[in-house]
């Protein structure tokens, strides 16, 4: 028996009454239970010299295969990267998606805003292989759009794909591009569930339109904020793989700040064909983002409890 409050549910009375959910979510589950759970004993390939023809059961070594990531010149530099990556996207495509939830909830015309909506959710379906293409056509040395027009106005052209401190900022604006639209849907809909009667209220009271979203939009928006963020957080620690390979691929002038675990993961299997290798470095980073995420939950718990996840 389950307690619900002060009412106790019978667990197969409550599958059957939500059956036609519960068979919604079936896919999801089995899919979760495949890749997630039973996948769980082949972690120990980490601590193996991994043999096809005994799988799991090859020669044990410890932490032989943690060693040779970890003293190799890219451990640093792919644990860097990861992070400043991962932490600009969150914390700037966090504030971008707030910011333009709230402008388009201030928005009264409703065929404008069906069509802006449209437009900003376009970019999420496209593909980053077909974005690369764009990209090299705007930043391309020889036949780029950016250069043409530099050249035009009497510039020399800029090498963008062998100049790595150009792409952090070009990363992010891809990223806000393409995503920003996406993660809007849900700041709108708890903008859109908040009481009417509050903002009735503070009009009543004199307030202005920039101070009921400071006073009364903010505040109640920042749980969300704070369950979206957190479960970000837990992907703090895994690179955005499909952008990065497909925009950087094998350019190895831009590998320095662009490669990050996910690629260097790859790699390391494409070149050495050792999936020990490739297990242990996706095990550290599955750790530190567990690590992370409880400590992030354990941060807000503790300061604001409203938006903790456990």
């Amino acid at each position: 028996m389950v307690d619900v409050g002060k009412k106790r549910v019978n667990p197969l009375k409550e599958l059957w009454q939500n059956k036609f959910l519960y068979l919604l979510a079936l896919p999801a589950i089995v899919y979760t239970f495949i890749f997630s759970y039973l996948t769980l004993p082949y972690i120990v390939i980490a601590f193996e010299k991994f043999n096809y023809k005994t799988g799991i059961m090859s020669p044990f070594v410890g932490l032989k295969n943690f060693e040779y990531f970890f003293k190799s010149s890219w451990a640093w530099t792919v644990t860097r990267n990861t992070l400043v990556i991962n932490i600009l996207f969150l914390v700037v495509g966090t504030v971008c998606a707030v910011v333009l939830a709230i402008v388009l909830n201030e928005v009264k015309a409703k065929k404008f805003l069906k069509v802006s909506q449209s437009m900003m959710l376009f970019p999420y379906f496209i593909s980053w292989v077909i974005v690369s293409y764009m990209l090299q056509g705007i930043l391309g040395t020889d036949t780029g759009l950016v250069n043409n027009m530099i050249v035009a106005n009497g510039g020399s052209r800029i090498p963008f794909y062998s100049t790595p401190s150009y792409w952090y900022p070009i990363l992010l604006i891809l990223n806000i591009w393409k995503n920003t639209g996406y993660n809007t849907i849900v700041y709108l809909a708890a903008i859109t569930g908040i009481d009417e009667g509050l903002y009735e209220a503070a009009y009543i009271d004199g307030a202005t339109r920039f101070k009921r979203i400071i006073y009364i939009t903010l505040p109640l928006l920042t749980p969300t904020i704070c369950i979206l963020t957190l479960m970000s957080v837990g992907r703090i620690f895994y690179g955005d793989f499909g952008m990065l390979y497909a925009i950087i691929r094998d350019n190895s002038s831009l590998m320095p700040i662009a490669e990050v675990i996910d690629t260097y993961v790859y790699r390391t299997f494409k070149n050495t064909g050792d999936p020990s290798l490739s297990m242990a470095i996706g095990l550290y980073q599955s750790i530190v983002g567990f690590i992370l995420v409880f400590t992030a939950n354990w941060i807000v718990r503790r300061k604001f409890p409203e938006g903790a996840l456990f």
